[in-house]
């Protein structure tokens, strides 16, 4: 839309279309992203793989990469633990980040990543590689709310048939509740009163729901972490050459990208696209 001869007017609007064709992209990323977690914060894990101070810094290099990642695009990363290695570097890492679609996006950096590099821990300027791990989790709430619906409750009373007095033999204050989505039973007969009953039993319900629920999020935690690898050769997805050439390739794609520096600097959002338009068309 620029006048003939307008080159400034020409750069400007290149750039905003550039910018334009950006945001589209990632409407129509997000739009695919509809796992259960996809939309929510994430929590990412960096642990490095044998090879002493070699891969202990290669682990706190990733770490920087993603932060800077989060710095980039906006979001609120907080680092919660982390155990410095001896020498330098880190033993593992862990942070959280904050904002919208963080799982749905993170989820691609998930797996061993392989660096290829003339350490500079060794006198003899040898090359080295060196894996890292990075594992990402979706942050779940852990208030877990017990919503116990009238229509979901048989309720059954009958006489206590234990101790308890003349009284409680011989009327129906014995409570008996069956949850019908779950099967779970409890029964109460303890008391005198059919009410006293009833709130005890429902007591114990609620307690059993939420036992039930906490093992459902414990089930799915371990769904998410057992594909975890080995953190060693042959298993990674994504390669980090900075000699004898300067390359990054994600070997689950093949995308290629070679300013290696500017990916450690947390320009990963190409390998991400990549991986996520791959997912969704399998």
């Amino acid at each position: 839309m620029a006048a003939e001869g307008d080159e400034e007017g020409r750069t400007e609007a290149e750039a905003k279309a550039r910018e334009l064709e950006q945001s589209l992209d990632e409407i129509e990323l997000r739009q695919m992203l509809g796992g259960e977690h996809d939309a929510g914060n994430a929590i990412v894990t960096v642990h490095p793989g044998a090879g002493g101070l070699e891969a202990q810094d290669w682990a706190e290099m990733l770490l920087r990469t993603y932060l800077r990642w989060g710095e980039r695009r906006g979001y609120k990363t907080e680092l919660v633990d982390s155990q410095p290695g001896e020498g330098g570097g880190i033993k593992n890492a862990t942070f959280t980040v904050e904002g919208a679609y963080a799982y749905g996006y993170l989820q691609a950096e998930g797996g061993i990543h392989r660096l290829v590099r003339i350490s500079p821990f060794d006198a003899n300027a040898r090359r080295h590689t060196s894996f890292a791990s990075v594992f990402v989790y979706p942050e779940i709430e852990d208030e877990i709310e017990v919503d116990i619906r009238d229509e979901d409750l048989r309720v059954d009373t009958y006489r206590s048939s234990g101790a308890g007095g003349q009284h409680v033999n011989k009327t129906d204050s014995a409570v008996r509740l069956t949850h019908l989505p779950s099967g779970i039973v409890v029964a109460c007969q303890n008391e005198r009163s059919q009410h006293k009953n009833r709130a005890m039993a429902m007591k114990v319900l609620r307690a059993r729901l939420y036992e039930l629920e906490k093992q459902k999020q414990q089930e799915k935690m371990a769904e998410l972490t057992k594909g975890k690898k080995e953190i060693g050769f042959g298993s990674q997805i994504r390669s980090y050459v900075l000699h004898p050439y300067r390359l990054v390739k994600d070997h689950r794609t093949n995308v290629e990208v070679g300013n290696a520096d500017a990916v450690l600097d947390g320009d990963i959002d190409k390998f991400i696209q990549a991986y996520l338009l791959k997912k969704i068309a399998a």
